[in-house]
């Protein structure tokens, strides 16, 4: 079964490259999630060092860390992820930063040595595609292997709460499917067939309690789109034709995006923590 998934996901993604390749960039509202990790990224990280960007697709995290003097190093399970990858790099002229291009699971860093990378960056969602709660401890135990002791992790997944709240403001019609959107809620399970990808959905004290029982201490949680979530059209509109108060809105959200419940409603959570 974690074959045919693991298999499922890759497909999925190397004909999902260039929508992942934009997706962060593509309106106000997805810029929110991007802005707001690479805040809690500048808040945090060292001046220098290596990243390994774990499951990094396409690049984006890759080549902005690269635009800022960090060496890194970007690994996918997508073949074609990291093709584009390799295009957009020398696109960005950043072939110097970026040392090297692997492809495979998470939950398999072999290739890496202990204690190898400054800093570990899991960001939109890898961890989430990994079925089954002892493969996720295994990928979060090769994540931490693989960071040098002190070093920091930042991992962001996809909010299961946010699920229904979407349903309801976007695609009303797909909560006729109780049975699917009650395994969801019970278990965070997805195993595909209604345009994604098989993954599980976090509750935030979920992702919180697997870290809690690792070598690291957990220094923030974040909500990527904070108050927001799901209010695509409404912050698109805010952005484009009310400048000033677009400006006040995310004022407000860095003020409120760490909150507990604020964090467990987001479209996208973010953990940030150091090993032990």
């Amino acid at each position: 079964m974690e074959c045919l998934s693991r298999e499922l996901i890759c497909r999925y993604y190397d004909t999902q490259y260039q929508n992942e390749w934009k997706r962060l960039v593509q309106s106000p509202y997805h810029q929110l999630e991007f802005n707001t990790t690479l805040h809690f990224l500048q808040k945090y990280l060292p001046t220098d060092g290596l990243i390994l960007d774990a499951g990094g697709g396409p690049g984006r995290y890759t080549i902005e860390m690269a635009k800022r003097g960090y060496k890194v190093v970007l690994f996918d399970l997508s073949h074609e992820s990291l093709k584009k990858a390799r295009r957009q790099i020398q696109r960005a002229k950043m072939q110097e930063n970026v040392l090297q291009m692997t492809a495979g699971c998470i939950t398999d860093l072999s290739v890496f040595d202990d204690n190898h990378f400054d800093t570990v960056l899991c960001l939109g969602g890898p961890l989430g595609h990994i079925l089954g709660e002892t493969n996720r401890n295994r990928a979060i135990d090769e994540l931490l292997r693989v960071s040098k002791p002190e070093g920091l992790l930042f991992v962001s997944v996809i909010g299961r709460l946010m699920l229904f709240k979407n349903a309801l403001e976007g695609f009303p019609d797909e909560l006729r499917f109780k049975d699917l959107y009650m395994q969801i809620l019970e278990t965070g399970d997805y195993e595909g067939g209604h345009g994604f990808t098989p993954a599980h959905f976090f509750l935030r004290e979920e992702l919180e309690s697997l870290f809690t029982k690792k070598p690291v201490k957990i220094l923030e949680m974040v909500g990527l789109e904070g108050l927001a979530s799901t209010h695509r059209r409404k912050l698109n509109q805010l952005a484009r034709k009310y400048p000033k108060s677009w400006k006040n809105w995310q004022e407000f959200h860095f003020k409120t995006c760490t909150h507990p419940h604020i964090v467990g409603t987001s479209e996208h959570m973010l953990l940030i923590c150091q090993k032990s």
